[in-house]
């Protein structure tokens, strides 16, 4: 069994010293995590990202945007399956449209070609399938 004092490690919550006994597996992870930190630290003064944000090793990147945690990339898998299926519950053509305006990426003028009609209906029935998504998910959130 480790000692870990608390204060330490949750200096905003902790204000007094606090020790805990822990096992030797937590006390391994405390100590691997302090580890990588001191890495990341070391990483960032070598490669001198702290000064600028436009050289292009991916250490600015990995600073301005954190990694997801697992809970942060399950509700984002569960939001867009929720979106999809409620762009396929729309009418047909509004969920092709949408789709393709969206997913696929393509613009108003392009569906417009592609399905030989004006841009204005393209525009206007991607509008009304935007309202009637609006209209399911404020639904689904009261």
């Amino acid at each position: 069994m480790q000692k870990i004092n608390l204060r330490d490690l949750y200096p905003d919550i902790y204000k007094t010293d606090i020790f805990l006994d822990v096992t030797d597996e937590v006390h391994a992870v405390f100590l691997a995590d302090k580890r990588a930190d001191a890495a990341y630290e070391r990483q960032m003064y070598r490669y001198k990202a702290y000064y600028s944000l436009d050289y292009d090793n991916g250490i600015e990147n990995a600073v301005i945007n954190r990694p997801l945690t697992p809970e942060e990339i399950l509700e984002d898998e569960q939001r867009r399956e929720q979106l999809y299926a409620a762009v396929m519950e729309l009418p047909d053509k509004q969920a092709k449209r949408i789709y393709a305006r969206f997913y696929l990426d393509m613009s108003v003028k392009e569906i417009a070609q592609a399905e030989g009609v004006d841009p204005r209906r393209v525009r206007d029935s991607i509008h009304l399938g935007l309202k009637k998504l609006v209209k399911v998910f404020s639904q689904a959130s009261e």
